[in-house]
């Protein structure tokens, strides 16, 4: 029984394919250093674009390429809060007043608890 067994591999575990006859793409090796003193280098495609970070293979941190520039930050909104907002549909007096009815409403309830309790 074990010699009419089929043997077989996993799918993409092989490749059939071998190397001899093919033609590589050409290649470029950039070298990074880490801001925690590791060095090392990536190949990458000559048409590649060659990014100015890479992450450290060993710490993770953001490397910068060897003869690269610090890419500078963009630039970003300051975030807005509730006031801002706020400030932006409705003027100082406006709010004043709102507060006032506001206030007068929740007097009136409070005036209209307290009669009926007493």
């Amino acid at each position: 029984m074990a010699e009419r067994a089929l043997r077989g591999t996993r799918l993409g575990a092989t490749s059939y394919e071998n190397d001899r006859n093919t033609d590589l793409a050409p290649r470029q090796e950039v070298a990074y250093d880490c801001p925690k003193g590791h060095h090392f280098v990536v190949t990458l495609a000559v048409e590649a674009e060659v990014p100015v970070t890479w992450e450290c293979r060993y710490c993770g941190a953001n490397a910068l390429k060897v003869d690269g520039e610090m890419p500078r930050p963009k630039k970003t909104k300051p975030p807005r809060t509730h006031w801002d907002m706020l400030m932006e549909r409705r003027t100082t007096q406006d709010l004043e007043n709102v507060l006032a009815e506001r206030l007068a409403v929740l007097r009136e309830q409070r005036n209209q608890k307290e009669r009926k309790s007493a």
